[in-house]
C-alpha cells in the first residue's frame, strides 16, 4: 500500500476481520486503533481524534451509520470508509449521503482497501492544500488592505501637512523679513520681533518633523525602570525653557514620593511634550487675557502614575474632544499636522495606559495620563505600525 496515514481507527464486531485489516494497515506504516462496536469506537475517537475511521455498517450497540454521523458532528474533516456486505448497498449509499468518503465490500480485498485509502489520502492532501491556499489568500488580502490603508494615510498626511508647511514657510519668511529690516535699520525692537517669529516657526517645523517621524517609524518600546520624580523634573525643566519670554507661567505640582515605574522614557516624554504643545497653542490662541498658566502635575497611587497637563486657554467643545485623538484631526487649522495628540494617545495605549481630556470652550483643558507602574512589555504596536 502506498498511502501512509498516521492513525486509523478500525471498527468491526468480527475479530478475524479486524485482525486481517490490522495486519494490512500496519504493513503500510499506519498506527491502528481497534474497537468492536460504535460506542467503544466513539470513546477512542474522542480520546485520539484520528484522521481516518474504517467501520463496519452493521454492528451491535451502535451501528456504523450512527457512528459516522456522530464522528462527523465532532470533526467534519474526519474521513470515514464504510465496510458493507454485498446485500447492504442501500446502507452503503445512505452512508455516502452522510458524508462517508468511500465504502468497500466484504470479503475485503486488500487492493480495494488500498484504493479507498488512496482516495482518502488524496482528499486529505487536497483539503490541506486548499486550507494553505486560503490562508495565503487571506494573508494577501490583509497585506493588500494594509497597503491601501497606508497609502490612504500617506495621502491624508501629505494633504494635512502641505497646508501646514505653506503656513510655516510664510511665517518664517515674515520673521526673516522683520529680522533683516531691523538689522538694516538697526531697530532693536524689530530685530527682537523678527527673531521671536523665526524661533517660533523653527520650533513648529521641528514639531512637525518629529510628528511625522514618530508616525512613520516602527520602533519597539525600550523599557526602563524610571525614577518618576526625576523624570517629571526633567520634563518640567524643558517646559520652562520653552516658556521663556512668553506670557505663560508654568506651575508644577509634583508629589515627592512618586517611586519608580517601568516605561519607555523617550516615548512618554514625547507624549507629554505633544500634550504640552497643545496646551501652549491653546494659550496663544486665547486673546481674552494677556497672561496664561499651564499646570503640570504628577501623582501616584498604589498601582498607577498620573500625569496631568492643564491650561487656561481657549478650551474645546464636545465635538472637538471626541475627535481629538484621531489621525490628522487638528483644531489649529493649517498650523498643525493632526498627528501630535494621535501619537500621544498611541504611546499611552502602547504602555497599557489611558489618556483622557476634560475641557469646555473658554475654560481651558486638562489632559490626564494614567500609566500602570509596571506595564507589561507585551503591549500594542508602536505608532506607525
Amino acid at each position: 500500500m502506498n498511502c501512509k496515514p498516521d492513525t486509523i481507527l478500525l471498527v468491526d464486531d468480527e475479530p478475524d476481520i479486524r485482525e486481517v485489516l490490522q495486519t494490512a494497515l500496519t504493513d503500510s506504516g499506519s498506527a491502528v486503533l481497534q474497537a468492536e462496536n460504535g460506542e467503544q469506537a466513539l470513546k477512542l475517537f474522542e480520546a485520539s481524534n484520528p484522521q481516518i475511521v474504517i467501520t463496519d455498517i452493521k454492528m451491535p450497540v451502535m451501528d456504523g451509520i450512527e457512528l459516522l454521523q456522530r464522528v462527523k458532528r465532532r470533526n467534519p474533516e474526519t474521513e470515514v470508509v464504510m465496510i458493507t456486505g454485498h446485500g447492504d448497498m442501500d446502507l452503503a449509499i445512505k452512508s455516502l449521503k452522510h458524508d462517508a468518503t468511500d465504502f468497500i465490500t466484504k470479503p475485503i480485498n486488500v487492493s480495494a482497501l488500498e484504493i479507498a485509502l488512496q482516495r482518502v489520502q488524496d482528499k486529505i492532501t487536497m483539503r490541506r492544500r486548499l486550507q494553505e491556499y486560503t490562508t495565503h489568500l487571506e494573508q494577501l488580502l490583509r497585506e493588500k488592505n494594509e497597503l491601501q490603508d497606508h497609502l490612504s494615510s500617506l495621502g491624508l498626511m501629505i494633504g494635512s501637512i502641505s497646508h501646514g508647511i505653506k503656513g510655516l514657510l510664510t511665517g518664517l519668511d515674515g520673521g526673516m523679513y522683520l529680522l533683516e529690516g531691523g538689522l538694516r535699520c538697526k531697530d532693536q525692537n524689530r530685530i527682537d520681533d523678527g527673531w521671536q517669529t523665526v524661533k517660533l516657526m523653527v520650533e513648529r517645523i521641528r514639531r512637525m518633523v518629529m510628528d511625522i517621524l514618530f508616525y512613520a517609524k516602527k520602533r519597539d518600546l525600550q523599557w526602563e525602570e524610571v525614577d518618576v520624580l526625576k523624570f517629571a523634573r526633567e520634563v518640567s525643566r524643558l517646559i520652562e525653557t520653552k516658556l521663556e519670554n512668553l506670557a505663560v507661567k508654568l506651575v508644577c505640582d509634583l508629589e515627592p514620593a512618586l517611586g519608580n515605574c517601568r516605561i519607555d522614557p523617550g516615548y512618554i516624554h514625547a507624549a507629554l511634550m505633544n500634550i504640552f504643545e497643545n496646551a501652549l497653542d491653546a494659550c496663544r490662541r486665547d486673546e481674552t487675557r494677556t497672561g496664561h498658566q499651564i499646570t503640570f502635575s504628577v501623582h501616584a497611587s498604589q498601582d498607577q502614575i498620573l500625569f496631568a497637563v492643564a491650561d487656561d486657554g481657549t478650551g474645546m467643545d464636545e465635538d472637538t474632544q471626541a475627535r481629538l485623538f484621531t489621525e490628522f484631526f487638528s483644531s489649529k487649522g493649517r498650523k498643525g499636522t493632526g498627528l501630535g495628540l494621535f501619537i500621544a494617545n498611541q504611546i499611552v495605549k502602547q504602555h497599557n495606559g489611558t489618556i483622557s481630556v476634560a475641557s469646555a470652550p473658554g475654560r481651558g483643558s486638562k489632559f490626564t495620563i494614567r500609566l500602570p507602574k509596571h506595564a507589561c512589555s507585551q503591549a500594542e504596536p508602536a505608532p506607525g505600525d
